[in-house]
């Protein structure tokens, strides 16, 4: 209800309270209703949007990830272990990792081509002569030597740790190696390159040629160099002396 008192010349009305906080509550009311509207509306935006973002990342991984697996001819060689020496010849690019378990990767048609991958009392022989590299890569617990010899490289993925490790590099043969190690020997003859960094206590190099041994990234302790060419031929004249005698 309402009245109106006549007061000169103004009629004010008067709601009893009741009506009036009706009145309020019913715009207060569609207020909130408005303002939950708006929330959803931006909720549904946002989500659509992190759905729409998540589809699209997940297709590009997902045939990102099909291209790999369709591009690639991996073959797992089963049966092997105890690894502690390799030895490469000819055309391989040899890849090794230090690991909990051994496992050896080829990464071609490797049954199709005239290859060889072969493990006996703690050594892996891989050996191939075709145009194409063999790319393989050998994880080992245990692994202590590499041997490489002819066109043959091989590269470490991360640090190689071991207490000791021994490499020695012949003909034509690459290495890119990081070590990480008590004591390390490096043979590097004919025109074999090295190119090695890490930490190391003890290190011996011997080398044909020394500019093709490129330890300036490796940090050791104690380092030993020999040049085996100048032996060779310090021991030749020794010997041509003693004949005179």
């Amino acid at each position: 209800m309402a009245y109106t008192p006549n007061r000169g010349r103004f009629a004010v009305t008067f709601f009893h309270g009741d009506r009036l906080i009706g009145v309020f509550k019913k715009k207060e009311k569609y207020n909130n209703k408005q303002s939950n509207n708006k929330i959803k509306a931006t909720m549904k935006t946002t989500i659509l949007t992190i759905f729409t973002a998540l589809v699209l990342s997940t297709g590009i991984a997902t045939t990102t990830f099909a291209a790999t697996a369709k591009n690639e001819n991996v073959t797992v060689l089963t049966g092997i272990s105890a690894i502690n020496k390799i030895e490469v010849h000819g055309n391989v690019q040899l890849y090794i990792s230090d690991g909990a378990t051994d496992q050896v990767k080829v990464y071609n048609k490797y049954y199709s081509e005239s290859a060889l991958v072969q493990s006996a009392n703690g050594v892996l022989r891989i050996s191939s002569y075709k145009a194409e590299k063999l790319v393989v890569w050998v994880t080992a617990n245990e692994l202590s030597s590499v041997s490489v010899y002819d066109n043959a490289e091989v590269k470490s993925f991360g640090n190689i740790s071991k207490i000791e490790f021994n490499v020695d590099l012949h003909d034509s043969a690459t290495a890119k190696l990081a070590i990480e190690a008590y004591s390390a020997n490096v043979t590097v003859t004919d025109q074999a390159k090295a190119n090695l960094s890490g930490n190391v206590n003890e290190v011996d190099i011997k080398y044909s040629h020394a500019e093709n041994v490129n330890y300036s990234n490796l940090v050791t302790e104690h380092t030993s160099r020999t040049c085996t060419t100048t032996s060779a031929r310090i021991r030749t004249e020794a010997d041509e002396l003693a004949d005179l005698f």
